[in-house]
């Protein structure tokens, strides 16, 4: 009989645990710094907030959990019959973990601002801790629900942009906060901590993946080639160029770097050739010898 790998055991429960942390990471960060603090956000949570104030005034008290359960339920059954039932395990698994660490957070964590910290302080902590629950979730193959439905259900007959769906949702719920008497200050609030989030989830998904893609382009460029591969030690290509206003032929050196590798290239740049035209941009997700190995992305 052949032997089971422990990997293929392992590994699926690793996801499942580090999403479950990320998860209850996100809840607390709802729970426990923005709802005291008075802010809202965007997303099921968000409209979860919204809906709850609004039933609140109404003498109906539910609680933030149950709300994102219900609000993800019902976007899940819309896409369901649109297009189609291929959610996956990990979405619904997420929604869940959601819900129930929102209402967990909601018991036992004290009302009013506990952590005795500003606002404006608890709203930035909450968003980070949002921010890094849904990059661990991401980073694991999972997705939060919400707004990632909503996408699913708009792009079966536009297509539309991931970003430009959130950015039009998040305006669209944090304003709506105005409807349910929050206050402008919830509303503010709302615009920063989804900022916070935004930055959170991008610099933790880079991390260390971001990387600089330089070019350089200089009529010395064996020299500077031959100084980037000696000294940086990394790769470089050259790319065969014309200068249109002067007609003359050259040669393009691109190399791919770390962040922290950037200042150094610029210093042999600017001994070998202080003329030399150059532009640094960023990159990620950067495949290759040296980098990430593709099976790993």
């Amino acid at each position: 009989m052949k032997p089971i790998n422990p990997d293929i055991v392992l590994k699926p429960v690793k996801e499942y645990v580090l999403m479950a942390v990320g998860m209850l990471m996100y809840s607390f960060g709802w729970i426990g710094c923005i709802l005291p603090a008075g802010g809202v956000g965007g997303g099921a949570a968000g409209l979860s907030l919204v809906l709850c104030n609004a039933l609140s005034t109404a003498g109906i008290d539910l609680q933030i959990g149950t709300m994102v359960f219900i609000i993800n339920a019902v976007l899940l059954l819309v896409a369901g019959f649109i297009v189609g039932w291929n959610f996956g395990l990990k979405t619904i698994f997420c929604v869940v973990i959601i819900s129930l660490g929102m209402n967990f957070w909601q018991e036992v964590l004290p009302d009013g601002n506990f952590l005795g910290v500003d606002n404006l302080l608890a709203i930035v902590m909450g968003g980070i801790l949002a921010g890094a629950g849904i990059a661990l979730c991401f980073s694991q193959g999972g997705s939060t629900g919400g707004t990632d439905i909503v996408a699913m259900i708009i792009n079966k007959y536009r297509t539309v942009s991931y970003g430009k769906i959130l950015i039009y949702s998040d305006f669209v719920i944090i304003g709506s906060a105005l409807l349910v008497g929050m206050g402008i200050s919830a509303v503010i609030y709302g615009y920063v901590m989804t900022a916070v989030v935004g930055y959170t989830v991008d610099m933790i998904m880079a991390g260390n993946q971001q990387s600089s893609q330089v070019f350089i382009v200089t009529h010395d460029y064996e020299k500077m080639a031959q100084a980037i591969v000696d000294n940086v030690h990394r790769g470089v290509t050259l790319i065969d160029s014309q200068g249109w206003y002067s007609k003359k032929e050259s040669k393009i050196v691109m190399v791919v770097c770390r962040k922290r590798e950037t200042s150094m290239i610029l210093k042999f740049v600017k001994t070998i050739d202080p003329e030399a035209f150059m532009t640094v941009g960023s990159v990620m997700g950067v495949y290759g010898k040296g980098f990430q190995t593709i099976g790993k992305g």
